[in-house]
């Protein structure tokens, strides 16, 4: 019987936090309510307590989720490709492309950072998603560097530039762009990045 439970609710458990995040990106967080993610799914919403006890268990692990969607190195693991170069172009491609900037909406991305700044559970996620990204491109920047495809003096550095640059995408996106498409800028961010990495700005 045990063993049943443990199954229905790992059938259940991704369903409900799939609804809750298709309720967030049309109705936002003020919006959402545990009865409006059930009649999105069309079930009771004793089932959602049933699996999660209360909305906050819920929103932590929908944050768990997108952190390790972002974690997956699935769109940025390009050690299938043997030449260095065209690995190092292939990866700030996707850094700055707009699939990467849609890894999770950003709508519900940043409803959630901004109460990072109120919940320590939340900006301790928050920490661990960014700071695993910043790793990562340190490690591929140090080697990049031996290799002289890029020159920088500071990886560290480089990797935290680069983070950020991505970052200030969305912004632009929402605030600064008018009609232009996404790519547009992206393209300018890109080449920003890559003037600082390959001229030793850092």
């Amino acid at each position: 019987m045990a063993g049943r439970k443990n199954q229905n609710a790992e059938l259940r458990k991704p369903e409900i936090l799939d609804g809750y995040y298709r309720v967030l990106i049309t109705q936002g967080l003020e919006g959402t309510s545990i009865s409006k993610i059930a009649k999105h799914l069309e079930i009771h919403p004793s089932l959602i307590l049933h699996y999660f006890k209360n909305k906050n268990n819920l929103r932590l692990a929908l944050i768990e989720l997108m952190v390790s969607k972002f974690k997956s190195q699935h769109l940025i693991n390009f050690d299938h490709i043997a030449d260095d170069r065209e690995r190092f172009t292939a990866l700030i491609d996707m850094l700055f492309s707009y699939e990467w900037s849609r890894t999770v909406d950003p709508g519900v991305h940043y409803g959630f950072y901004y109460q990072s700044y109120r919940d320590q559970e939340i900006a301790g996620l928050f920490h661990e998603m960014f700071r695993w990204l910043r790793d990562y491109l340190y490690e591929q920047f140090v080697g990049f560097n031996k290799k002289g495809i890029i020159q920088v003096e500071d990886e560290l550095k480089a990797a935290d530039f680069i983070v950020t640059l991505m970052e200030g995408m969305e912004f632009h996106a929402q605030f600064l762009r008018q009609t232009a498409p996404f790519e547009d800028f992206a393209e300018t961010a890109k080449k920003s990045a890559l003037c600082v990495l390959k001229n030793g700005c850092l």
